[in-house]
């Protein structure tokens, strides 16, 4: 028997396991899969999240050294648990408008166009199916977020994001809106209309997202859409002012920070590839640091260029935007510059791409600032790592982060690390004048001590302590308290 979407309905109904879909990409799927991932877990239940079908930049490397997408790995601690390969079994990375890396179980089986990828989708249905079945023997509940919108009329043939894989797996689902947006009850109702009769009986309940002001006022319009599609309002969601959840792939929550008595000022080049800008969260939370993302140079401390999806291809995009010449001046005037992951490659002499891993095979004039050259290669190297840092402060500063590139650097400028890893390797460039650092490493900005050692290493004389994972959690709570404070949690349990 099959959906309306040509997916095959397996025969069981799935075991625990509830859905979160919205009207509109950004409507508030990860905050809620989280906020429940945490509020399961403080009852004490084993929680596991869920993603099928992820498209994102930002991406984080699980336990069992594979790569998913990042919002599953912060549901994950949500939860109180290691992120892997199963919460998010296939992650897409857009290498351009119309093509992107395709990861199945957390490693790269290559790039394809959309038309290609969905006539792959069919036979990636099992790998979905396998995770979510390996979850739910283990776990008490899964919590599955969607993508996007459920109402993608034209994404219809052989779904596995939304509607498609609740019908697969025979899950009920919950649908939410972002009524900061605007039209919320035309979001909602409209989705409702495109929906096959099968795929809106899933449907048990809305959730209302980021609402402001006086609850009394909205309450004619809650009764209306009750009475007009027969299901209950589960919930209406306060607008959490500066809520901190790691955003996916958009910077439109995050974006630039302001905060008075700021001493340090940093700038990010917005790449129209950058990839995994969630390393800057905590750099940007700092109290003595305003950061910008910008597309042409500011006057600033301190530049670090990101991590990239397409290194040589935003290493023109830089150039065409000045920023090469920027730097240079930079520099002259006593201003540090730090590389990150493609950042780090950019710093070096050159970017040799033979096998076209990222695009068409050649190579590219890096910037020449650090003595290294790095080759692109097809197997991507994956880990999470610990170790300490050699860059002032106090001897064994304790460092955390996690590797994701196809890059291999090498050059006399490696003898200057400044990271020594558990696993006895070495990571981390600092040129001969001390003013430029280069390191493969997304994350290192998360860890407290960390964080303070690079802040030093800046300019920044003292820098007041901020500890970022302590944020994170508690930030986590706040949200899981509103939604507590919102839904009725006994009442999403008894849905299956």
């Amino acid at each position: 028997m099959t959906s309306a979407y040509g997916i095959p309905r397996h025969h069981f109904r799935a075991k625990n396991t509830l859905m979160v879909q919205g009207t509109t990409s950004d409507a508030g799927k990860s905050a809620l899969v989280t906020a429940l991932c945490r509020l399961l877990a403080r009852q004490g239940l084993r929680v596991a999240p869920f993603k099928p079908q992820n498209m994102a930049l930002n991406s984080a490397v699980t336990i069992d050294g594979g790569e998913i997408g990042r919002a599953q790995a912060v549901q994950a601690m949500a939860a109180g648990i290691d992120a892997r390969v199963d919460f998010n079994p296939i992650l897409l990375k857009p290498t351009s408008d119309q093509g992107s890396q395709v990861i199945v179980g957390g490693h790269a089986i290559g790039t394809m166009r959309a038309a290609e990828y969905y006539r792959h989708k069919p036979a990636l249905l099992n790998d979905v199916i396998a995770a979510h079945e390996r979850l739910t023997t283990e776990f008490d509940h899964v919590i599955v977020e969607g993508a996007g919108s459920a109402a993608e009329i034209n994404l219809r043939a052989h779904d596995l994001a939304n509607m498609g894989f609740a019908e697969a797996i025979d899950c009920p689902v919950i649908l939410i809106a972002d009524i900061d947006r605007g039209g919320v009850f035309a979001h909602l109702v409209g989705t409702l209309a495109v929906l096959p009769e099968t795929e809106r009986e899933r449907i048990v309940g809305f959730v209302i997202n980021r609402f402001r002001g006086d609850p009394t006022l909205l309450q004619p319009g809650l009764e209306w859409l009750e009475h007009e599609t027969g299901r209950p309002v589960l919930g209406v969601l306060p607008w959490l002012e500066n809520l901190h959840v790691e955003a996916e792939d958009s910077l439109s929550r995050a974006g630039n920070s302001h905060h008075e008595g700021a001493r340090m000022q940093v700038v990010v080049p917005l790449l129209p590839r950058l990839s995994n800008h969630t390393d800057f969260d905590a750099l940007r939370l700092h109290p003595d640091v305003e950061l910008k993302f910008c597309h042409t140079p500011e006057p600033c401390d301190l530049i670090i260029l990101p991590g990239s999806k397409h290194v040589r291809a935003d290493l023109d995009w830089l150039r065409a935007q000045g920023w090469e010449t920027a730097i240079k001046r930079h520099l002259r005037y006593g201003g540090r510059v730090m590389g990150i992951c493609g950042g780090y490659q950019m710093l070096g002499h050159r970017i040799i791409d033979p096998d076209g891993v990222e695009g068409e095979a050649g190579e590219s004039h890096g910037l020449g600032w650090l003595d290294l050259t790095t080759t692109l290669q097809a197997n991507k190297q994956l880990r999470r790592v610990t170790g300490h840092c050699l860059l002032g402060g106090p001897p064994g500063t304790p460092l955390i982060g996690y590797e994701i590139h196809v890059g291999e650097s090498r050059g006399n400028g490696l003898g200057e690390n400044i990271f020594v890893l558990d696993d006895n390797r070495r990571d981390g460039t600092l040129s001969a004048d001390g003013c430029i650092l280069g390191t493969y490493l997304h994350g290192i900005f998360d860890c407290r001590e960390t964080l303070e050692s690079l802040l030093e290493w800046a300019g920044l004389t003292k820098p007041r302590h901020f500890d970022y994972e302590a944020f994170r959690l508690a930030e986590m709570d706040r949200l899981a308290d509103a939604v507590e404070d919102a839904m009725d949690l006994e009442r999403l349990k008894n849905f299956n």
